[in-house]
């Protein structure tokens, strides 16, 4: 297999590697039954040397005549596997015309069926970085005050978490004040924050380059509208008892879909379908070095959740004009039940 990172680094590369750390643009791995061979330059090497594990072997590369050999030598009248997910159609072409593989193997599934289970380590990871991101939904809290902006917001949160040990938000943090917390990928913008308000905040962090992802809505403060009140703290139940019900039936074997439908299936039904089709997305995705990584709680996916699996579980109310409520845990599949991180 060959993997061969761009200006940004291939998922799959930081998966094999293990590196926490460096940029390795345009670095290949070239991976066989032999091991894995990374090919760096001078700018990494260093840095390549001191993260390595056994069984990793580190090539610097001085020149670009030496990594075409290089690549030639490994590539050239093989069937070689390539993540086409991550590679740009250039550099596919360039593979092609330049190195002479017999035949390039599409390898993205396989290596997003390896990365679905997580080892303990990798768990470890994730449910640090959630630690973080939670304490930084406590912490805005005492930020909050009427006339800051999303985007004021949003920047305050990113500080919070870094400074509590993320190495960096493992997407846009998401902000969103009022009736744009009806609009679940609404970007911060200049809308202030005023009494009464939804406050929902979708955010995550990176720990060993591993993410999290967790939103939290909360009511600025006492609405004098009792009626608009009321009605965002209904809002505010139905989701969460949609969550928690989600949660409760998730183990080891269980359709991912029948999960989904469960939280579906409450939220359209409460009161004689008051929110009918206000859930308008799926429950939820699998987490991991990426923030989708891969399959998860959708309602087109039947197949069975494995243990050891990290999901998020998201279930959401969204009504245009008024606004939107979202709760999202990140949780592992166990044998008999679910752990939230």
């Amino acid at each position: 297999m060959l993997i061969i990172n761009t200006g940004i680094r291939d998922p799959n590369f930081t998966y094999m590697t293990g590196f926490a750390s460096g940029l390795f643009e345009g670095n290949s791995l070239i991976i066989s039954r032999k091991g894995i061979e990374l090919l760096t330059n001078s700018l990494e090497y260093e840095d390549a040397m001191k993260q390595r594990a056994p069984g990793l072997r580190v090539v610097k590369v001085s020149s670009s005549k030496q990594l075409r050999s290089l690549l030639s030598s490994a590539i050239k009248g093989r069937t070689i596997g390539i993540n086409e997910d991550f590679l740009p159609a250039s550099l596919y072409g360039r593979i092609r015309r330049a190195y002479g593989p017999r035949k390039l193997v599409d390898a993205s599934g396989a290596f997003s069926n390896a990365r679905m289970v997580k080892d303990q380590g990798e768990i470890d990871s994730i449910r640090k970085a959630a630690r973080i991101t939670k304490a930084a939904m406590v912490k805005i809290r005492n930020r909050l005050r009427e006339g800051m902006t999303e985007k004021e917001l949003a920047a305050e949160f990113d500080y919070i978490s870094s400074s509590l040990g993320s190495e960096g938000p493992s997407f846009s943090t998401i902000a969103c004040f009022g009736k744009n917390s009806s609009m679940p990928h609404h970007m911060p913008g200049n809308t202030r924050l005023r009494k009464g308000d939804f406050i929902l905040i979708d955010a995550g962090a990176r720990v060993q380059n591993y993410c999290s992802d967790i939103t939290r809505t909360m009511i600025f403060k006492d609405n004098s509208n009792a009626r608009d009140h009321i009605r965002k703290a209904e809002m505010y139940g139905v989701v969460k008892e949609a969550q928690r019900i989600a949660i409760s039936m998730i183990k080891e074997g269980v359709v991912a879909s029948k999960v989904d439908k469960a939280a579906r299936d409450y939220i359209d039904g409460f009161s004689k379908g008051r929110y009918r089709g206000r859930f308008i997305h799926s429950l939820g995705h699998s987490l991991g070095l990426e923030v989708h990584d891969g399959n998860g709680l959708a309602p087109g996916n039947r197949e069975k959740l494995k243990a050891g699996t990290v999901v998020t579980v998201e279930p959401g109310v969204y009504v245009p004009g008024f606004g939107g409520v979202r709760i999202e845990d990140d949780v592992v599949v166990r044998k008999h039940g679910a752990e939230i991180l």
